[in-house]
């Protein structure tokens, strides 16, 4: 018995064509080309991490080391305090989820399901903000925080959170999609509209939450720039800010061991991918806001 298999774009009449079998071709020609694109520098960090630091500085480079120095990654490990500077990426991270799950999926499901008044005209207001650049805002939410004085504080990463027009559209849109019947029956039984919330919209969106959880870990994980604005003590600083300070910015510290930090810092990101790549896939098609 044949095993069954997907069937593509392409038939198996299909490619029997010649052209048809031409155009295949450059089709995985080009997705081999992008393979080794993504992968090579990831490999060459953690082989350039596996060398000896008269290795890694050596012309004409080679792919591979030539001593595997796994001790690079103890010293790499040692060299700044990566576990404190992985709890505050943490902390905001969990900060960060909480006010967007909390704040704008209270703000979305009023806007989607309660219908309050002109709701149309808010909807369109937070949809015009997404046309503005990220840059021209960050100022006064820099004066905004030292007003308050937030600055220094994981409030500066949290406060920002709960004011995301992108997440916030999402979350509407996915909102949009849940029988308004589920909502019609809980108030019926005499259920508050928090409390529909909370218990009907809120196990029901675990699919855009996990979603959100990823991109909101991915901008936590790689943002060092906005950090290095409001962070001005090391007990505070963020992984990518520690990295860059610290580890890029070195003079005087060996490439080999550079290069071992960067790949440590890799491997969480990747982890992440593989484990909820089906969450990530999905965000492709959530992705696609409609109004």
């Amino acid at each position: 018995m044949s095993k069954h298999l997907e069937r593509g774009i392409l038939s198996d009449s299909d490619l029997k064509k010649p052209w048809n079998r031409v155009v295949y071709g450059i089709m995985i020609l080009c997705i081999l080309v992008m393979i080794v694109t993504m992968l090579y520098p990831i490999l060459m960090t953690m082989f350039n991490g596996l060398k000896t630091n008269q290795e890694v500085n050596t012309f004409p480079p080679h792919f591979f080391p030539e001593t595997w120095n796994w001790s690079n990654f103890k010293e790499g490990w040692e060299y700044i305090d990566l576990p404190m500077f992985l709890k505050n990426t943490l902390l905001v991270f969990v900060g960060n989820l909480f006010m967007t799950i909390f704040v704008l999926g209270l703000a979305s499901f009023s806007i989607s399901r309660l219908k309050v008044p002109y709701h149309r005209a808010i909807y369109f207001f937070i949809l015009m903000t997404l046309f503005i650049p990220a840059s021209s805002y960050m100022i006064p939410n820099f004066v905004n925080l030292k007003d308050l004085g937030l600055l220094n504080t994981f409030w500066a990463f949290w406060l920002p959170a709960g004011a995301s027009a992108y997440y916030f559209l999402l979350m509407k849109n996915f909102f949009d999609g849940i029988h308004p019947e589920i909502f019609e029956a809980a108030r019926i039984d005499g259920a508050s509209e928090i409390n529909s919330y909370i218990r009907i919209a809120v196990p029901l969106s675990v699919p855009i939450f996990a979603t959100l959880a990823i991109f909101i870990f991915s901008g936590a994980w790689n943002d060092w720039f906005w950090p290095s604005l409001v962070l001005h003590s090391e007990e505070k600083y963020t992984l990518a800010t520690a990295i860059y300070k610290y580890v890029i910015s070195a003079r005087s510290m060996d490439n080999n061991i550079k290069f071992t930090i960067l790949f440590m810092v890799m491997v969480p990101p990747i982890l992440v991918f593989l484990v909820f790549q089906r969450f990530i896939m999905r965000s492709v098609s959530l992705s696609a806001v409609k109004g």
